[in-house]
């Protein structure tokens, strides 16, 4: 068989031209084509890798955010929760003095009542003894009554001494003729019980004392002198009162047992 060599070298340069062509026209093109796409997917995955990794330090930041946040929740819940704790100690504290102090107002009204209803008493018995033992005395009243009631004011007054007897001289030197002692009595003083009087004040003092007698039943069968609020007295009303102020010591004393 022969060989034709003008038609192989033909064949020849067309697959070159064509090889040429194909590669001119379609394998670069590709090539770029692909090559393209791989750049292009490579910037896809930096891309999506960079994406990733902000993701990443995002999910990263949101948690210590969240942590944070649900460590200050804690905080906030604690104090709150301290605070709720502190005003309830704190009401329970003001209700608990409120109520001690309406305790005490109560007790302390009690035992203003209790107290008021026991002067009360004290009193109307004080008052009742007063006036029996008034009504008892002067249905007893008389002359010797009376002479040994004026007996005992200037033994009284004859007993006084010491800065007693000075406070007393110093009041009864400053009375006069229109301003003098007054000497008050249960009953009407006759004239010589007057003098007795006035001889006695004369020789305890050393000098005329000017008096003025008023009658005040109200003494007891008792006499009272007093001058510049000085006062010398004696009377059975010291004795009731005594007696008084004993009960209401003695009442007082077995009140607080």
């Amino acid at each position: 068989m022969l060989i034709d060599w003008f038609t192989v070298g033909a064949q020849l340069l067309n697959f070159i031209i064509l090889v040429w062509l194909m590669k001119r026209f379609l394998y670069q093109p590709v090539l770029d084509a692909i090559a393209a796409r791989e750049q292009k997917i490579a910037a896809q995955l930096a891309d999506a890798a960079a994406t990733k990794a902000e993701a990443h330090e995002r999910q990263e930041e949101f948690e210590k955010k969240n942590q944070a946040f649900d460590e200050q929740r804690a905080d906030l819940l604690r104090k709150a929760k301290e605070e709720a704790k502190a005003e309830r100690d704190r009401l329970q504290l003001a209700a608990s003095e409120q109520a001690d102090a309406a305790s005490a107002q109560r007790a302390k009204a009690l035992l203003a009542d209790a107290q008021h209803l026991h002067g009360e008493i004290t009193r109307q018995t004080q008052q009742q003894v007063f006036d029996i033992s008034r009504r008892v005395l002067g249905d007893l009243a008389g002359v010797d009554l009376e002479q040994r009631a004026c007996e005992v004011f200037i033994e009284r007054l004859q007993a006084v001494e010491g800065p007693d007897l000075a406070t007393l001289g110093a009041a009864l030197r400053g009375v006069s003729d229109a301003e003098p002692a007054l000497l008050r009595s249960a009953f009407e003083l006759a004239q010589p019980q007057r003098e007795a009087i006035h001889t006695a004040l004369e020789a305890c003092f050393g000098q005329p004392v000017p008096l003025k007698f008023e009658a005040t039943p109200e003494l007891v069968s008792g006499i009272e002198l007093s001058a510049k609020g000085q006062k010398l007295a004696w009377s059975i009303s010291d004795y009731l009162l005594a007696l008084s102020s004993d009960l209401e010591e003695r009442l007082g004393v077995k009140e607080a047992a």
